[in-house]
Order: C-alpha cells, then sequence, then structure tokens
C-alpha cells in the first residue's frame, strides 16, 4: 500500500507521519539524554573545559567526513532502511556504554569512541528523514508538518536532558540503558513507515552528483544566507557545552540543574515552535530571521554574565525561543526549494552546516573556555553572533527581503 499524496488525510490521521513523528521525538530523547549523562562524567572524570569540547568534535569529525557520501547514499537507496539502521546501531552503542558504566570500565577514552559512532549514525540519520518527510506529507502540510515536528522535538529536547540529569543521580548506568530502550523504540517506528510514492531516482554515480548538493545550495543565496547564518550564530553563541561548568562552577549547583539548563532553551523553543505552527511567517520573514539571531546574541551575553539560576534559565528560555525562529525559517526554506531527488545531498549540506553549528561551536566554545573562562567565553560568543548578523545583512540582501516563505517552492522558483 501506498500514500496517495493526490489527496492528503489530515496530518493527524496519516500513519506514516505518526510513525515519522515518534520515531523522532524518541531519537531526540535519546540523544539529549544521553547528552547530559556524557557532559557530565567526562567533567566529572577530567575537570576539563577542553575534554567538553572534545566532545562536541568528536560528534563533528563523523559528519564531516561523511557529509558527501551520505547525501549521495540517501538520494539513491531507500530512506527508512537507512534510518532503521542507524537507530539500531545508536541503540546497541547506548547499550554498551551502559555496561561499561555499570562494569566500569568505561573511561573518557571509551566515551570518545561511544560518541564517535553515536556521530556517525547520526550523520546519515537526520538528513536522510529530513529527506523523507516531503514524501509522507504533501507540499500544502510541509510546513505546518515542520513546526509540528519542532514543537515535539523540543518538548523531547525539554524531557530527555532533565530525565537525564534526574536519572544520573541514580547511578550514570541508569541513563545510558533508558536511551538504548529509546533508540530501539524509535528503530521499530521508522520500519513502520510506508515507502511513500515518489521516490529517489538513482542517478549515475560521479563527482558531480556526488557534490550536487552543495553546488545547488551555492546557487541559491537565500538558501545559502540563511544556512551559514544560523551556523555562524550558534557556531559563536552556543553554550550548550559549557554547561557542565556553568552548573558546578559558576551555579555552583549538581545534575539537577544542568538538566534543568539543557532544558529551558528547549522550552523556549517547544513554546515558539506552538506558536509557529499556528502563524506561519507571511510577511517580513527575512527580517524576522536576522532579528531572532541578533537576539539570540544578546542573551547569550546575558547567561554568560548571570550568576543566578533564575536569570540563566529565563535567558536560555528567550535563546531557545529565538533559535527556533531562525530554523524554522532555514528549515523551511530548504525543504520548499529543493526537488525530491535532491533532497538527501542538500539535506546532508544542510546537515553538514548544524554539525559546524553545534558540534564544532561545542569544541570551539570548549577550548575558549579552557584558556579564558567560561563567562568569556560566552561574551565572545555573543558579541560575534550580533557582529555576525550585521555582515550578513550586507552580503546576503536577498534573504532579508525574503517575505511569504510558500513563496519560495521549487515548483514555482525552478
Amino acid at each position: 500500500m501506498v500514500i496517495d499524496l493526490s489527496s492528503p488525510p489530515p496530518l493527524r490521521k496519516n500513519g506514516s507521519w505518526r510513525h515519522f513523528l515518534s520515531s523522532r521525538v524518541l531519537s531526540a530523547l535519546g540523544f539529549q539524554a544521553i547528552g547530559v549523562a556524557v557532559g557530565w562524567l567526562v567533567y566529572d572524570q577530567t575537570r576539563s573545559a577542553f575534554a567538553l569540547g572534545l566532545v562536541g568534535l568528536f560528534q563533528f569529525i563523523p559528519v564531516l567526513i561523511l557529509t558527501f557520501i551520505v547525501g549521495h547514499v540517501a538520494d539513491r537507496y531507500d530512506r527508512r532502511i537507512i534510518g532503521l539502521v542507524c537507530q539500531i546501531v545508536q541503540a546497541v552503542t547506548a547499550g554498551v556504554m551502559a555496561l561499561g558504566v555499570w562494569q566500569g570500565w568505561l573511561d573518557t577514552t571509551g566515551i570518545f569512541i561511544g560518541i564517535t559512532v553515536l556521530g556517525t549514525a547520526v550523520a546519515f540519520e537526520r538528513p536522510t528523514m529530513a529527506a523523507l518527510l516531503p514524501g509522507i506529507v504533501a507540499p500544502s502540510q510541509l510546513q505546518p508538518a515542520i513546526a509540528t515536528s519542532t514543537s515535539f522535538m523540543q518538548t523531547a529536547i525539554i524531557v530527555g536532558p532533565a530525565l537525564g540529569g534526574l536519572l544520573y543521580g541514580f547511578g550514570p548506568v541508569v541513563p545510558f540503558t533508558l536511551v538504548a530502550v529509546f533508540y530501539f523504540l524509535a528503530a521499530i517506528n521508522v520500519i513502520r513507515i510506508t515507502r511513500p510514492t515518489t521516490r529517489p531516482e538513482r542517478q549515475k554515480t560521479s563527482l558531480s552528483t556526488i557534490f550536487a548538493g552543495v553546488s545547488f545550495i551555492a546557487k541559491r543565496p537565500v538558501m545559502l544566507g540563511s544556512l551559514s547564518l544560523d551556523m555562524v550564530a550558534v557556531l559563536l553563541g552556543g553554550v550548550t557545552a559549557l554547561l557542565p561548568m556553568f552548573a558546578r562552577d559558576i551555579l555552583e549547583a549538581g545534575p539537577w540543574a544542568l538538566g534543568f539548563l539543557r532544558a529551558a532553551p528547549a522550552m523556549g523553543a517547544l513554546l515558539m515552535a506552538i506558536w509557529v505552527a499556528w502563524h506561519p511567517f507571511t510577511r517580513h520573514t527575512g527580517r524576522i530571521m536576522f532579528s531572532a539571531v541578533a537576539i539570540f546574541g544578546i542573551v547569550t551575553i546575558v547567561f554568560a554574565l548571570s550568576t543566578n539560576i533564575v536569570i540563566s534559565v529565563l535567558a536560555l528560555l528567550i535563546l531557545g525561543a529565538a533559535d527556533t525562529i531562525s530554523v524554522v525559517i532555514r528549515s523551511s526554506l530548504v525543504q520548499l526549494m529543493t526537488p525530491p531527488d535532491m533532497r538527501g545531498r542538500v539535506n546532508a549540506v544542510n546537515n553538514l552546516f548544524i554539525g559546524a553549528s553545534n558540534q564544532l561551536g561545542d569544541f570551539e566554545s570548549g577550548v575558549i573556555a579552557g584558556f579564558a573562562g567560561p563567562v568569556l567565553a560566552g561574551v565572545i560568543g555573543g558579541v560575534g553572533t550580533i557582529a555576525a548578523v550585521v555582515v550578513w545583512l550586507v552580503v546576503f540582501p536577498q534573504l532579508r527581503r525574503v517575505q511569504n516563505l510558500s513563496d519560495y517552492d521549487y515548483t514555482r522558483i525552478g
């Protein structure tokens, strides 16, 4: 049985959409919960900001190396099977790490190996699943689907860190074990997604087809501007890797505080995603994105200077809300502007931008914090983000002039 996209059911009645969403939420729960466990365990073993930064670096290296291979694979083979294999690999890896913690042999080197394997699976999973989404919902449902998916994902990102921090208090083996279960359940949901009617066309393998995603994005200033602005903002202004330091050394609290700090941006993101789902961007979308990124930089500075957990949590709430505006606009532009046979390769490059901003940003902030401390690292990042907004306003005027996102559907712009 296949999905008939000519008369699509409402999202809530679309079984494949429900399984897709469930798999993404469970995977996000696992990723966030294990992130708290890994961060606290590494800092507990090393007391090193540089080691925290290495966590992000080892997650990013597979994305950097495999980006173009991933995109080519996602555009040639069944995206559901690729997603299934990724979830199984992550489940097994989390299970092995849980065993290592329980038996006492999981040291920092073992953790870095584990997160590298997880990073490899994520390098395949994220662009593949992103490319799968437009094939299971109608074009008219894409922006609501992205906003709804974002809201559910942010709910998972709220619950995941809080749950990871809470369960860590019962022993580090507990969150690792739970994460393995989450990934296993995600795998079950992936395999239940119905094969889309529109399937990737297998093109002859060549350097031009492998790198087609790069050239596709480079020729579209609106897409390139949105991807690069979001990347630079989070690369410079991201403080996620330093949250264990802020929780323990600045706020003088424990794992519970780290859980709340990790959850706060997601709570702000969830509230904003719900609002966007009901109020899609139809006017001044480009200006809204630039404003959101500027706010992201400002509240990063506020968080870095705060010594009060309430102010810190509020700053991170606003940071998450601002980031979600940028994420929804960027994701919508990528999905709308990309034809089906290019989505794997374009989303792979998109994932490289995301990885560079998140994981490489974690490494960058860890290195700076190792020399200058977490507070100065956060302030420098926030100032850099604001400066990036000014530069991008000049370099990408086409992005500033974006109005209604629906005007950028690939069937309209070619």
